[in-house]
């Protein structure tokens, strides 16, 4: 028989003081299993399983839920409930079709005549990049590599061009973290050196091709992780994340379509 699950809450704490800290903990929870790609794409989160994973209410996973539908970081079907996005392989071009071509403006731009202190943020913030490939942290990898396309676009001061580019990482982010293999995610850092070099040396069109090679071997990663890509039951997947006892054995499951009645 499984053990009782441990309250995420602290103790002594009050419930009210201590509902932030309970928000925040099951967020964080969740969003980790997503930014590490250990949640199967498609896979409904059904509040009343969630909820005695990390022992406490349905209003409150309702809450969390709710905030990262927000955040775009989970899709919420009307009368059907909330589930992992799963992206298409068609889906997953269109936004890396967007990418190449919104970079590749953005380079022409920069190239012309890069700004030396842009380059030496560009240059600490690949230092960060290698110290999370360093250390295998793949959700800090993720994110990084996500914000060095930010400082590519914010350079150039257009708050129009850095609000598209914002939404169109949350969405590719999430495909970056749902599907590439985590083996093979930490190889960016130097792509995103190469393109920076190429900056450097005022060279447009070299700069353009390694962005649009970055991102074609993006798509590659996400192709594969998507064949190899495991289906664990949510429990399996959440219950260390959550402080819970119990372990749990690894076991496979048949995915539940995005279609499916809500329980």
């Amino acid at each position: 028989m499984r053990a009782p699950m441990k309250t995420i809450e602290p103790k002594g704490a009050s419930s009210e003081a201590s509902g932030p800290a309970l928000d925040d903990g099951v967020h964080a929870a969740l969003s980790s299993a997503l930014f590490e790609g250990r949640l199967t794409p498609g896979a409904k989160l059904p509040e009343h399983r969630l909820a005695s994973i990390f022992n406490v209410s349905r209003e409150r996973i309702r809450k969390v839920l709710h905030r990262l539908v927000a955040e775009r970081r989970l899709e919420a079907i009307p009368q059907r409930g909330v589930f992992v996005p799963n992206p298409s392989p068609q889906e997953i071009r269109i936004v890396y079709q967007a990418h190449r071509v919104f970079e590749a403006g953005v380079l022409a731009q920069l190239a012309q005549s890069p700004n030396e202190e842009i380059l030496a943020r560009i240059d600490a913030h690949l230092t960060e990049e290698r110290a999370a490939a360093a250390r295998e942290d793949r959700a800090a990898s993720v994110r990084l590599s996500g914000q060095f396309h930010m400082l590519l676009v914010d350079a150039l001061d257009n708050a129009e061009l850095s609000r598209f580019l914002r939404e169109l990482l949350a969405r590719s982010s999430l495909m970056v973290s749902a599907f590439e293999p985590a083996r093979l995610s930490l190889c960016g850092v130097d792509e995103h050196a190469a393109i920076a070099a190429a900056l450097r040396a005022r060279d447009r069109d070299r700069a353009i091709a390694l962005s649009g090679e970055h991102f074609a071997h993006i798509e590659e990663r996400l192709a594969r992780g998507i064949v190899e890509r495991s289906e664990l039951e949510i429990e399996d997947v959440l219950r260390p994340l959550s402080g819970g006892g119990g372990g749990g054995k690894r076991r496979r499951k048949a995915r539940e379509p995005a279609s499916a009645p809500a329980s």
